[in-house]
């Protein structure tokens, strides 16, 4: 459930998500979801929030009927939590895009050809020096 009366009188008041996300002590992604009732927001927060915007409390709360979102198909969180330690055999890659894939391959490609290449010029610029000795 959004939190409309908090918006609302944040923007009437002039003030950014950052600047209250700041003074709440939170980043400003945390702050928006609160916003949007997404997360929580505690009672602490709700008597800080009416300091910083200088009105009661009442005038901004809501009701928490937040939910607890899970995106198991976001890429950075995609990393099967759920099994909660237990050891897998599932492809913990199956969501990354063929393309970023294809790419890394061909660039894994390239490496290993620049690797052998400095390898080779360093045999070839070592080898004047082992025939003096």
């Amino acid at each position: 459930m959004q939190k409309e009366k908090l918006r609302i009188i944040r923007k009437q008041k002039g003030y950014t998500q950052q600047q209250v996300a700041d003074y709440i002590a939170t980043d400003v992604s945390n702050y928006s979801r609160k916003e949007s009732g997404d997360v929580r927001i505690v009672q602490d927060e709700w008597d800080k929030l009416a300091r910083f915007l200088d009105v009661p409390v009442e005038d901004i709360y809501e009701d928490e009927t937040a939910a607890v979102v899970v995106n198991y198909d976001h890429p950075v969180f995609n990393d099967k939590s759920i099994s909660a330690g237990a050891i897998t055999n599932q492809n913990n890659y199956d969501n990354i895009p063929g393309a970023v894939i294809e790419n890394l391959q061909g660039y894994i490609t390239l490496l290993k050809e620049e690797n052998e290449r400095l390898k080779e010029e360093l045999k070839n610029s070592q080898a004047p020096t082992r025939a003096k000795k």
